[in-house]
């Protein structure tokens, strides 16, 4: 399969050039000015007037695939990430069975091979008590250990200080966390409850997941990290508080401690709750207007390293209950980048640092190698924008499986004209160009 893109704005370590880029077998074979006469018999592409950019990596999704597949399948959200110009994905392990075995973690990974429109990693969970398993992961093969340092999701809080200490010492790759003190939410939650009874109003999620939650048990992690010199990576960052555990001076690659800002930590402040109520409700929660304006800046100067999107659908059912019983997530994998360029047209983040903190900047944090970049010898995990068109979000066109967005009635001012995964075109702007027997997703490896 040989592709040439003719005459695009190439997005790319920190410049927009024009230029054309040449495919061949799934591989960049070069970029440069005027490829014509190196193409011969390549099917071309007229890239004139949009971004040619490196496909997104989002390091952290859930895609309820085994056991909770009435909310999503790794099929279907899969499908969605490449009509939003996502070309890998990391997912988590509180699925039902929970990834906390060597075998149950491989059996996700087949089933990607079967079904993925995407390249794909699935993180090792950890618990209480599966040390021996956690300790048999392999760090070129699996995106890193899941540590929930707060009850998120089931029952895979690790809670025990020894196992804690286990974990950060002995884990043979990255840990990743959710950070959110349980005793403090608890004891948040049960002031709620004496307040307002059985009807906690959504507006009360800050507040029960408050600010001395997270920054409680992120400061724990970070202490542990330092302690042991654990490589730590520290999921969706939600306040300003917690920012002054990282560095931003220390170059990415000499980091050992690392974080995360989403979408929708982004995008929605708790003044939105109003309108959106359980469909905001995230664990972390959306927070203030001064906690996104923070972690804004943060992701500026290099404070926080890489941005990604929680992605965790609910079923329309589910979310329509009341704050007990609502569970916490949302879909954000299809308008992610979208959402993420229209903060550009806002003006306040360039259209090359977006690419570095959705493609570049998670190829080097969890090292790999040759994608997240658009460079001679590296896989063709390319996205195609037009900055001129728009995308209006409404339920007829989401591909997620729970059949809602919390960006519903958004209109953005760019769109996903197409996406390429490992030189297949799996979306055309309309379609997944998936069918039986043909998945461009391969199995993410890690230079480690």
């Amino acid at each position: 399969m040989r592709l040439l893109f003719k005459n695009a704005q190439v997005v790319n370590e920190g410049q927009v050039v024009k230029a054309d880029v040449l495919v061949q077998d799934g591989i960049i074979e070069a970029v440069g000015i005027d490829l014509t006469e190196r193409s011969a018999g390549a099917s071309r592409i007229d890239a004139t007037g949009k971004w040619l950019m490196p496909g997104a990596i989002d390091d952290q999704v859930h895609f309820r695939e085994p056991g909770l597949t009435h909310k999503a399948e790794i099929a279907t959200e899969s499908a969605a990430a490449a009509a939003g110009g996502i070309t890998s994905f990391m997912e988590m392990p509180n699925t039902v069975p929970q990834a906390l075995t060597q075998r149950l973690l491989e059996d996700k990974y087949e089933r990607a091979a079967e079904v993925s429109a995407v390249n794909y990693s699935f993180f090792m969970g950890a618990s209480n008590e599966n040390m021996d398993e956690v300790l048999r992961t392999d760090p070129k093969k699996v995106c890193g250990v899941k540590v929930f340092m707060g009850s998120s999701t089931g029952n895979m809080l690790v809670d025990q200080r020894d196992v804690l200490e286990g974990i950060f010492k002995e884990s043979p790759t990255l840990v990743a966390t959710h950070c959110e003190d349980e005793a403090t939410v608890r004891r948040n939650l049960e002031l709620a409850k004496n307040k307002f009874g059985e009807q906690v109003p959504m507006a009360q999620h800050p507040i029960i997941r408050s600010e001395e939650a997270c920054y409680r048990s992120s400061s724990m992690a970070v202490e542990l990290a330092e302690k042991h010199n654990t490589q730590l990576h520290i999921l969706h960052i939600s306040t300003a508080r917690e920012l002054g555990l990282f560095n931003a001076s220390i170059p990415l690659p000499e980091k050992r401690i690392t974080a995360e800002a989403c979408v929708h930590h982004l995008w929605f402040t708790d003044a939105d709750y109003e309108k959106k109520g359980s469909f905001i409700k995230w664990n972390p929660a959306v927070k203030t207007r001064r906690d996104r304006d923070a972690i804004r800046a943060a992701l500026l100067d290099g404070t926080i390293d890489v941005v990604a999107t929680d992605h965790a659908p609910h079923t329309i059912e589910e979310k329509n209950q009341g704050y007990f019983q609502a569970p916490s997530g949302g879909p954000l994998v299809q308008h992610a980048l979208l959402a993420m360029l229209e903060m550009v047209r806002e003006g306040w983040i360039g259209v090359e640092r977006v690419v570095e903190l959705m493609a570049h900047r998670p190829a080097q944090l969890f090292r790999i190698p040759n994608r997240g970049y658009i460079r001679p010898g590296y896989a063709a995990d390319l996205v195609l924008v037009d900055p001129a068109a728009e995308t209006h979000v409404s339920r007829q066109g989401l591909l997620y499986k729970c059949g809602w967005s919390p960006f519903e009635g958004t209109t953005f001012h760019s769109k996903v004209e197409g996406t390429w995964v490992n030189g297949v075109q799996v979306w055309d702007g309309k379609n997944v160009l998936t069918q039986a027997g043909r998945h461009a997703g391969a199995r993410l490896m890690f230079d480690r």
